[in-house]
């Protein structure tokens, strides 16, 4: 397939990138759709109070299903790479510790329960739908398969598992409208969600590379997983705070049924964060190559893949904004519309998730990790301090002001340090389409 020409950028370089990325951006856009259409479909069913009831624990339970993993996915890829004689004794060891974590995290998800009834004001959710979606974090230790994949360069086997995993799960969710099932059976629909992809992942794994019975437990390489792991851990309990605080402090402020609204707010906006990962991922051994062996073109690399971030980025959010009443008087109830206006801010941090995902590959090329980990713990202090202060004013209105806000801070706190400043001032540059009308008119 041939890319339409986009004057400005570097055609070659275009087809190169979206070739690369092939697999994983078919399986993410059939699950986006897929989920989105389902998604639209549910929330009418259910209604606003208790599309919220459904959307709170899966936001809840985010932070502990993230310390869960241990970072462990990641980190798991890249020693498969290094040394993939070691696969059996890597897969098995990394499975041990994920179920462990899995386990781990159910009493914690209990103790925090307790603690948010206690101390702030108490959630309409019942603990049971909470601790349902919680034993995703136990389900979820079985997709440490596709570090496998990833490290094989199979990402096919991932597509066909995604794909499929969803369209059985919208069957799924479908009947149960059709049906008339009450709220408790779409919760376990979700859960069991995860079930579906587990068995997918472990079905190929078993198909297409070797028997489970072969996966063996190393004390040695336990420890040295754990050991250099945990900052991706840490990373991921930041980031999912960072995604999904606004909503439980929505649910919080202003109940349920606010919830419900912002919660198809939230999907239909986030519906595109997984373009820049897509991207970036598929980039990054050229711009490592270029760091190695020219300083320039490697410069020149991460500005073009900024321009590019901003220019899809920012017609995603112009479309959106326009669009947006439109869409919700089409695909909504009523008492979902006053999700629109809300939609046509929370899209423009799209910008900054954007552009934040291709920084974040130059921070990691550079080897600053700990500048990536500030920043992100910066966004999410600041989205809370803003949500406390903009939701009880503006409802949740308020708590897109704060998402977009938060989301620019954490992007651009590389400006104010010293030596990642030149990267925030191309970001700039790209923000404000300088790079792209010097590129326009060079042509």
């Amino acid at each position: 397939m041939k890319l339409p020409h986009i004057k400005g950028f570097d055609q070659d370089a275009l087809q190169k990138y979206f070739k690369n990325t092939g697999w994983l951006i078919l399986a993410r856009v059939g699950s986006l759709l897929i989920k989105v259409v389902v998604g639209f479909a549910i929330a009418n069913y259910l209604g606003k109070d208790q599309n919220g009831l459904l959307n709170y624990p899966q936001a809840f339970v985010a932070f502990f299903i993230a310390a869960a993993a241990l970072g462990l996915d990641g980190f798991t890829t890249r020693e498969l790479l290094k040394h993939p004689e070691k696969r059996d004794e890597l897969l098995g060891t990394s499975l041990r510790l994920k179920l462990i974590g899995g386990l781990g995290a159910m009493p914690l998800i209990y103790l925090g329960y307790l603690i948010n009834q206690s101390f702030f004001t108490p959630t309409q959710t019942p603990l049971s739908y909470i601790l349902i979606i919680g034993l995703s974090g136990i389900t979820q230790a079985f997709y440490i398969t596709d570090s496998y994949f990833q490290a094989t360069v199979q990402a096919k086997y991932v597509t066909f598992t995604q794909v499929f995993g969803n369209i059985f799960s919208a069957i799924i969710k479908l009947l149960l409208i059709l049906n008339h099932a009450e709220l408790i059976w779409f919760v376990w629909a979700i859960f069991f969600d995860t079930v579906i992809l587990a068995f997918g992942y472990l079905y190929f794994y078993q198909k297409k590379a070797a028997g489970l019975s072969k996966w063996r437990y190393d004390k040695s390489i336990a420890k040295h997983l754990l050991s250099n792991s945990w900052p991706l851990a840490f990373s991921a309990i930041l980031v999912s705070l960072y995604m999904k605080i606004d909503q439980l402090m929505v649910d919080n402020y202003l109940g349920s049924g606010e919830l419900g609204i912002y919660s198809t707010v939230v999907q239909l906006s986030e519906s595109w964060y997984f373009i820049p990962v897509a991207i970036v991922t598929s980039v990054f051994p050229a711009i490592m190559n270029a760091k190695r062996d020219d300083p320039e073109r490697y410069q020149k690399r991460l500005q073009n893949m900024y321009d590019l971030m901003v220019w899809m980025s920012l017609s995603i959010a112009i479309a959106t904004t326009f669009l947006s009443p439109l869409a919700y008087r089409i695909i909504y109830k009523e008492e979902f519309w006053s999700g629109a206006h809300v939609l046509s801010v929370h899209v423009w941090a799209g910008i900054f998730v954007f552009l934040g995902s291709a920084s974040g590959q130059y921070l990691i090329a550079e080897g600053y990790t700990k500048i990536s980990l500030i920043r992100t713990a910066v966004g999410a202090i600041l989205n809370i301090v803003l949500n406390i202060y903009l939701i009880p004013k503006y409802g949740i209105m308020g708590a897109a002001i704060a998402t977009l806000a938060a989301y620019f801070v954490a992007t651009f706190l590389i400006l104010i340090i010293p030596k990642t400043n030149r990267q925030g001032l191309m970001m700039l540059k790209s923000l404000f389409l300088v790079t792209l009308f010097q590129k326009i008119i060079k042509r």
